[in-house]
């Protein structure tokens, strides 16, 4: 409402936010006009140029390089996602022999361990000990599925029961953030990778 305000009166304060995939939904039913008030450009994960140079580039500053080969391997295992690309930047500089001036394949490699362990611990897990048991079953199917987005119906059939029995889970998960919809009938989750998450932990 102030914001709405502020825009009447044509206020210099702009407002910037972020959030899940699901926020223009939820923006829509806390007030009706907002879906209008703002402009929800969707943030997604760099392209392989600029994912590169997001690595490249501050390295380059502090003296060091980035072997070319090492550069294509992070950009691949992070699949660009910002979040991800600081992680493995981080400990592929903590890998890279001292004074070498170079981060190579292996100093990536040997980043990768200590990056996934990190954010198992961290990022993955605080979202994962959220929610029921049920609904982990439910993520688990989803998981088992492959990245992407799935059809409740598949993810049912996954289950071994009806589609219809899974919808308020699904209800349920959408609420604590933990997937979103992002065509009619489909399901993803809203955190890249946690499908690779779930297989490394299992059952």
């Amino acid at each position: 409402m102030a914001v709405h305000r502020i825009s009447q009166k044509q206020l210099p304060l702009i407002v910037i936010g972020a959030g899940l995939p699901q926020l223009v939904g939820l923006a829509g039913k806390a007030k009706s006009y907002a879906e209008r008030l703002f402009d929800y450009p969707e943030v997604d994960a760099l392209n392989e140029k600029d994912a590169a140079s997001a690595l490249k580039e501050p390295a380059k500053r502090e003296g060091v390089d980035w072997h070319p080969q090492a550069l294509k391997l992070a950009v691949q295992l992070t699949r660009g996602y910002p979040y991800f690309l600081q992680e493995w930047g981080y400990h592929s500089w903590n890998a890279a022999k001292a004074g070498s001036g170079k981060i190579t394949t292996k100093d990536v490699k040997a980043a990768s361990e200590a990056a996934r362990s990190n954010l198992d611990d961290s990022f993955f897990r605080v979202r994962f000990d959220r929610v029921s048991p049920r609904e982990k079953d439910y993520m688990f199917a989803m998981a088992a599925l492959g990245p992407g987005a799935h059809r409740s119906g598949d993810i049912a059939t996954e289950l071994g029961v009806p589609v219809e029995s899974v919808a308020p889970v699904r209800s349920s998960l959408i609420k604590k953030g933990m997937v979103y919809s992002p065509a009619h009938g489909d399901t993803a989750f809203t955190v890249p990778m946690f499908n690779e998450y779930l297989i490394r932990i299992g059952r």
